[in-house]
């Protein structure tokens, strides 16, 4: 990388207003007019810019500068001729100019030295056309964030490309870029976190203290190629604090409909194949669903149904090959009554040989070649894996472009397509100098402006976001009462506002593999990203074996996405390639179908955290230490900030693994909580038994018998439906006539003796699973006390104006062992018997009328 640093100097303040939580300074040394602010926006929020007219800001980047909120009374400001100092509910800011470029410095409540300092002499840099931006880094501790990197968890000690690439096959534990581009780096430690944030779609690259130097010394660095800084800092005592006001900045994560839940499944090969037609193989592999009694709740159709049925046969995005699906609107009725959703992939560029290519040429609908001033052609993805054309992507800048997508998706919904997969959409274009056309009105623009054209200046992943808003609003239009659903490789923090799930991309087939996923979820979840999950046994490279297929479903179906898909190429069968099914052993059919019931029975619980998250932007998947920061384990053992082994999913279930071939036990940590000396977990799997918290425990975890660790913290409670696909309450037509959601249980993990009088106290949440926002949400509250012959369950409820639950009574199951009796809102509830794990099943009286 071509490095041109010039470090401005001889700053003098700008603005003299001193009775305002902000500072303006400006260098004209080196010829160059350089500006430099700093602002205190809300409660641990900060902004700071750093610009020259060769380094300007795009009028559109990932977030909007949000308004100022800030309680006068609880904001102190002092100017000097070379300082500003603000103090904003007890967070310390300071930005110091005596010796040089700005030094901003943040100190915490209850530090005695500040938790971020820009680098001496060192800190705002122009650098070409581009900025470098240099802070201290703090050793010792845990930095997670930037979307998507490779594992482990912990970014510390390493560098990072900020782009978006098509990553196919790649090492979850090295390959460097991937697919999603988020510039948050967030810095925690024991007694707080510090991120930030910076807003520029351009590339960049950001080293987290894996630069050192003798004078220097160990730094972080972050280095954007084209334009000036703006970069938000935001404070917090815990994650938690940095994750929500960073998603009261960017926007909350967005809902799915609660079918996308259940099991996802999928596969190349199908919609390939043209003997049997794939609208056949399709329908076929539904008939094989029903046969093995296994729920599936939608299918992701991969880019088969646009090939083209003669020569050259590629991918043509919004066409149909009429010979593997003659009739597309019989086969989408089709599938909808067998009980499965569609999702359809669309790839945002076009080949030579699509029907409209010279259309949207010359309409202005693509990129324009900088050095030929023509149509921009680039080398795209086009048949089978590693097969390639000539075409151009389009350009969402453009008003035709943009248009012509928006158009190409408000078909395929109207055809009854029920989910956009925004596939391919990192733009990997070839040249910075590359010239949108700045036409399309949903473009942030400024009246007056001189910014240029390049694509480079504006961004390749600015496309990946207004793809993104594309595809949303023409859901939305064709269904104004449905919330759209679009699901995205690539993502910036603003794409997020329009696509309500994601996933790693094309991962491989290896235990490693497994393990190295869950770290990609962990910090996925607090970059928003928070219904995100896998390819459940690997995209790409070898099948499966029976063990690690097993393993893998029982990993799955505690995250936020279950999905089986995957393009399993070869020498042999590179266009089509090899699936994975749930019955493809059938030895371990039975075993996998358990699983995925269980997956369905867990769905008010999974889509309970994903109301919580949309709400309050706390993600589903969470590391060991969310919630427990006063645990020293999780910040002293690596294993834990790495992530890979286990983490909470919300705040009951605590998830381990198995991660190596022919193993039967893991190690699981369990935190604790000086607030809650006499924390304990249970051992979900096995027969009472039960952990004091704030220890290493080896659980007993065979593959085809007691599965993946599961704890739950004791005093928690989880609701729970049927192990069957359910018709949500908020979908108005049933074309599958599936069964009502009409049952609902909690279980529930009390002490194994007296809780001496403590009451435990969970909630849930609720919707019509359907509706777009704003939502209204349903409360359901359950609380026990336990004694040594019996637990007592109070139940209440705040249900939403129109919302009427189908279920009208709730159970309560006990875990395993438990022989206890239930009162339910203080009368005797009804015992069930005793499922096929030994948990005794208790109905308490109705609710509500039935």
């Amino acid at each position: 990388m071509v490095q041109l640093e010039v470090v401005p100097t001889g700053y003098q303040r700008v603005s003299k207003k001193n009775d305002t939580p902000s500072v303006h300074l400006q260098s004209e040394k080196h010829g160059t007019a350089f500006d430099f602010s700093f602002e205190a926006l809300r409660p641990g929020l900060f902004r700071t810019t750093f610009t020259s007219k060769e380094h300007r800001l795009p009028p559109h980047r990932a977030a909007p500068v949000p308004s100022r909120k800030l309680d006068t009374k609880a904001v102190t400001v002092l100017h000097t001729d070379s300082t500003s100092k603000f103090q904003v509910e007890n967070v310390t800011a300071e930005v110091d100019w005596s010796s040089g470029p700005p030094l901003v410095s943040i100190t915490l409540p209850n530090q005695k030295n500040p938790i971020y300092t820009d680098l001496p002499n060192r800190s705002y840099v122009a650098d070409g056309p581009g900025i470098a931006h240099y802070t201290r880094y703090n050793h010792d501790t845990l930095h997670v964030g930037l979307g998507e990197k490779p594992a482990p968890m912990d970014l510390s000690n390493r560098h990072f490309v900020l782009s978006a690439t098509d990553s196919f096959g790649y090492d979850v534990h090295r390959t460097d870029p991937m697919y999603k581009h988020i510039p948050l780096l967030i810095n925690a430690t024991p007694s707080g976190c510090v991120a930030t944030f910076s807003t520029s779609h351009a590339r960049g690259y950001s080293s987290v203290g894996s630069e050192m130097d003798g004078m220097w010394g160990r730094f972080k660095v972050y280095r954007q190629e084209y334009g000036g800084l703006e970069q938000y800092i935001i404070t917090g005592s815990t994650l938690k604090d940095i994750v929500t006001i960073y998603a009261d900045l960017v926007g909350y994560p967005l809902l799915v409909p609660r079918w996308a839940f259940g099991y996802l499944a999928g596969g190349m090969k199908y919609s390939m194949l043209d003997e049997p037609r794939a609208c056949d193989a399709l329908m076929d592999f539904a008939d094989k669903l029903k046969k093995h009694d296994i729920p599936c709740s939608g299918f992701q159709m991969s880019s088969g149904y646009t090939v083209a049925e003669t020569e050259p046969k590629t991918r043509n995005v919004f066409t149909w090959n009429k010979h593997r699906f003659p009739d597309p609107k019989g086969f989408v009725d089709a599938y909808h009554k067998a009980g499965i959703r569609l999702i359809a992939n669309i790839k945002p560029y076009v080949l030579a040989n699509h029907p409209e290519y010279q259309k949207l040429k010359e309409a202005g609908a693509l990129f324009t070649d900088s050095l030929t001033m023509t149509s921009a052609e680039a080398r795209l993805w086009s048949a089978g894996g590693g097969e390639s054309g000539i075409g151009g992507h389009i350009d969402f800048t453009s008003e035709a472009g943009y248009r012509w997508w928006y158009e190409g998706v408000r078909e395929l919904r109207k055809l009854g397509i029920d989910c956009m997969w925004n596939d391919n959409n990192e733009y990997t274009i070839p040249h910075d100098k590359w010239q949108c056309a700045l036409t399309e009105p949903n473009l942030k623009q400024e009246e007056g402006q001189v910014y240029g054209r390049d694509v480079g200046f504006w961004g390749r992943a600015l496309n990946t976001e207004l793809m993104g808003k594309s595809s949303h609003d023409a859901c939305l239009e064709v269904h104004p009462n449905e919330r759209p659903f679009v699901l995205t490789r690539s993502a910036t923090a603003g794409t997020l506002r329009y696509c309500a799930s994601s996933w790693s991309g094309d991962n491989t087939t290896s235990w490693d593999g497994m393990r190295g996923a869950n770290a990609l979820s962990l910090t996925a979840g607090m970059c928003l990203m928070q219904c995100y999950g896998h390819d459940i046994g690997g995209f790409e490279g070898p099948q499966p074996s029976p063990e690690l297929l097993v393993r893998w479903c029982q990993q799955g179906i505690y995250s936020s996405r279950f999905a089986i898909n995957c393009f399993k190429t070869s020498p042999d069968n590179n266009s089509v390639g090899d699936v994975i099914e749930p019955w493809m052993y059938d030895e371990m059919t039975p075993l996998v179908r358990d699983i995925i019931k269980r997956r369905y029975e867990l769905i008010p619980y999974l889509y309970s955290l994903a109301l919580e998250s949309h709400t309050t932007a706390t993600p589903p998947q969470r590391w060991t230490g969310w919630g427990f920061e006063q645990d020293s384990e999780v910040w002293q053992s690596k294993l834990l900030k790495d992530g890979e082994t286990q983490y909470w999913l919300g705040d009951a279930l605590l998830v381990g693994g198995v991660f190596e071939a022919k193993q039967d036990t893991a190690k699981v940590y369990l935190p604790k909580d000086p607030s809650n000396p006499s924390l304990q977990f249970l051992d979900v799997n096995a027969v009472q038994r039960f952990y004091d918290a704030g220890q290493w425990v080896e659980i007993s975890a065979k593959w085809q018998g007691e599965g993946i660790p599961v704890l739950a913290r004791v005093g928690s409670a989880i609701p729970v439906g049927r192990s069957v696909q359910v018709r949500s309450p908020g979908d108005m037509e049933n074309f599958a006539s599936l069964p009502d959601d009409d049952y609902r249980a909690v279980e529930i993990f009390p002490p194994k003796g007296s809780s001496h009088g403590k009451e435990f106290v969970n909630r849930w949440y609720e919707d019509d699973g359907v509706s777009p926002p704003p939502v209204k949400i349903s409360i359901f509250e359950v609380k026990y006390t336990s004694v040594d012959d019996k637990v007592s369950v109070s139940f209440g409820e705040q249900l939403q104006q129109g919302f009427d639950p189908a279920w009208k009574a709730l159970e309560v199951v006990l875990p395993s062992g438990d022989e206890r009796t239930v009162v339910f809102n203080g009368k005797e509830a009804e015992s069930l018997g005793a499922d096929d794990q030994g948990r005794k099943h208790f109905r308490g009286q109705s609710i509500r009328k039935a």
